[in-house]
């Protein structure tokens, strides 16, 4: 708690003029917000203040802490196994959590994910499982424990009870331009799971036009942000930089995502998709004790998709959590929207670039993002891309195909997607999805990421 009484109107100029703010003045704000004291503007003046003048590292640290004891931090030691979560910094087409958990959590790694809502361009893990008829997100303490222990796996929205300041935070940001700051999230991040009752984490810290950190640096930056809070709370942590210049996987969109993530859990994934899953469930299966190198979990990770058994997982997690499973084997079952619409080539030649942040706004437009923050997604809504980058194509050939039940967003949809693709006769290559790896010894240049375990170089 903070120490005493501030004024805010003092405390937002002080941001503002560059100056920095004791972790005490960092604790009244966020101690006001939550309590509805301090309202909606003033905390959007500090957090655009933040944003243009940044947090220093103890500020950040100070915002961490707010948040994380702004409610309860759980305590799973009752619940065997070492508990790992992974998160990821928001992409288009970002579904790897849906794919990555049952995986992990069927070599009884048990993998407590308290999970967010879209943000601007990207979707929410959250907002996908909505999607599934009758999935349940919204789930008390007591029930988030007795699922995680019998399905070795959870997948929940934050509770009033867990960091109830970065759950109100974390949608004002979205609406108030102010997500891109590398403090701002470090800090939702990190009080988020820390709240969990976690062991470690896994962070998949993307870069490029579809994420929040759109240079490699930033997402560096990010990354050893997380890295040394994790650490600093006691918990193993792990980073990973991975690629986001063009869409993840070929769906965009809530329940598109959910049937691209059952086909993959099914053998069925897309390489890119693959690649950054299998590489970080196979870090987690090792955290969680599971296998003696990253290269031995990885393998572990491939195995649970070729024998079933993650996809089993998932289906014991959807009847557990209300879900209709049946949708999830028979996707024809599901109710799709009611307008549909192909995008196609003007032109022949080899696609050099898919912009992923417009691709993402297009299928925002749709309906399967929120503009305000009050705003109800679409499930149905989204894009399915029919090529990606390095395909040739001809002229008059579809490049996507959207879907929504607002038929007056499609014009504007088509033209943001125009925006997004650029055909020319560049030879593109093939993209390497993950480039390093950060951890409590630093950053390692990743040179062959199927060989992940033995090809890191340590960067001095």
């Amino acid at each position: 708690m903070a120490s005493e009484s501030y004024n805010a109107v003092s405390l937002i100029r002080k941001k503002r003029d560059g100056e920095v703010l004791t972790t005490d003045e960092i604790s009244f704000l966020v101690e006001q917000y939550t309590a509805d004291v301090l309202p909606d503007y003033q905390m959007s003046a500090f957090l655009m203040a933040a944003y243009f003048n940044t947090l220093n590292s103890e500020e950040a640290s100070a915002l961490t802490h707010a948040m994380l004891h702004s409610g309860r931090v759980l305590d799973l030691s009752d619940i065997p196994g070492k508990k790992v979560d992974k998160h990821s910094t928001g992409g288009v087409g970002d579904k790897l959590s849906l794919i990555l958990a049952p995986i992990v959590a069927s070599y009884d790694v048990p993998v407590p994910m308290i999970s967010g809502r879209g943000l601007g361009h990207t979707g929410g893990t959250l907002d996908k499982m909505e999607s599934i008829p009758g999935f349940t997100v919204d789930i008390s303490l007591e029930r988030y424990r007795k699922i995680l222990s019998r399905c070795k796996m959870v997948m929940a929205g934050q509770t009033e009870d867990i960091a109830p300041a970065d759950k109100r935070l974390y949608a004002l940001r979205d609406v108030t331009a102010t997500v891109e700051s590398i403090p701002l999230i470090a800090g939702s991040i990190m009080s988020k799971k820390l709240a969990e009752g976690i062991d470690a984490l896994v962070l998949d810290v993307k870069f490029g036009s579809g994420a929040f950190m759109k240079t490699h640096d930033d997402a560096q930056k990010l990354a050893e942000t997380l890295v040394a809070i994790g650490e600093d709370f006691g918990k193993e942590t792990v980073a990973y930089l991975t690629n986001m210049n063009q869409p993840l996987g070929y769906k965009v969109g809530n329940w598109l995502e959910v049937e691209e993530s059952m086909e993959a859990l099914q053998g069925d994934g897309p390489e890119d998709v693959m690649e950054v899953t299998h590489t970080l469930a196979g870090t987690m299966i090792t955290l969680g004790g599971k296998a003696e190198t990253v290269e031995e979990g990885i393998e572990k990770s491939k195995e649970a998709v070729q024998n079933g058994q993650a996809f089993e997982k998932w289906l014991q997690l959807t009847k557990e959590q209300g879900g209709d499973i049946e949708v999830l084997k028979d996707f024809d079952k599901y109710s799709t929207a009611e307008h549909r619409f192909e995008f196609k080539a003007a032109e022949s030649g080899t696609i050099s670039d898919i912009d992923a942040y417009s691709v993402g706004m297009s299928s925002l437009e749709l309906g399967a993002g929120r503009k305000t923050k009050d705003d109800v997604i679409d499930p149905a809504a989204g894009i399915t891309l029919k090529h990606k980058v390095g395909d040739k194509i001809k002229k008059g050939e579809t490049l996507a195909v959207g879907f929504t039940n607002k038929k007056k967003t499609i014009e504007t949809a088509k033209d943001i997607l125009d925006a997004a693709f650029v055909i020319d006769d560049t030879d593109v290559g093939q993209q390497q999805m993950v480039t390093h790896r950060v951890d409590k010894d630093g950053i390692h240049k990743i040179s062959n990421n199927s060989d992940i375990n033995c090809n890191i170089t340590k960067i001095t």
